[in-house]
């Protein structure tokens, strides 16, 4: 066996081939799998066994970070650093600092999401292994394509 290989990469035509030959590659044990297709396929996560993505979690971790540090920051200038007694407001107003504690927690919601996707995703990629098949160029236009990568712990060249 080639010790360069990545894995055994399968041609379809129909999205519906792509889900039932990813759901038995995953019965039949097989974890290191992908699909590519020209559409997104929403039942292909089930069909490789993927689990749902924690960006979520990361986001709402980014907004309420942006929320407390713009609070943090607003009392620590109002209160500590810089206060002023403007119009006999106490120096802890609270509803003024409402629009800059939103305002940093849709920055810090939005950058997080970003910034949590392209790190999830593994990107930017500008180069992967399946590149080098030239029918994979028709997978952003007709086909679809299953591959199992020669690093699972299963794979066995002449089974697959």
């Amino acid at each position: 066996m080639d010790s360069n290989l990545y894995g055994v990469m399968a041609e379809f035509d129909t999205p519906t081939e792509l889900v039932d030959a990813a759901n038995k590659a995953r019965l039949a044990g097989y974890t290191k799998t992908d699909a590519f297709s020209p559409f997104p396929l929403h039942e292909i996560d089930e069909a490789l066994g993927i689990k749902r993505s924690i960006l979520p979690l990361l986001v709402f971790g980014g907004g309420i970070t942006g929320l407390l540090s713009g609070l943090a920051l607003q009392t620590f200038v109002h209160y500590i650093d810089y206060p002023l007694n403007i119009g006999g407001r106490p120096y802890l107003s609270w509803p003024s600092f409402i629009p800059p504690s939103y305002e940093l927690t849709i920055l810090l919601a939005g950058f997080t999401a970003v910034f949590g996707m392209l790190f999830l995703n593994g990107l930017p990629r500008p180069y992967h292994p399946v590149f080098n098949v030239p029918r994979f160029a028709l997978a952003t236009r007709e086909k679809f394509f299953l591959i199992i990568e020669a690093a699972d712990p299963k794979y066995d060249h002449n089974d697959v």
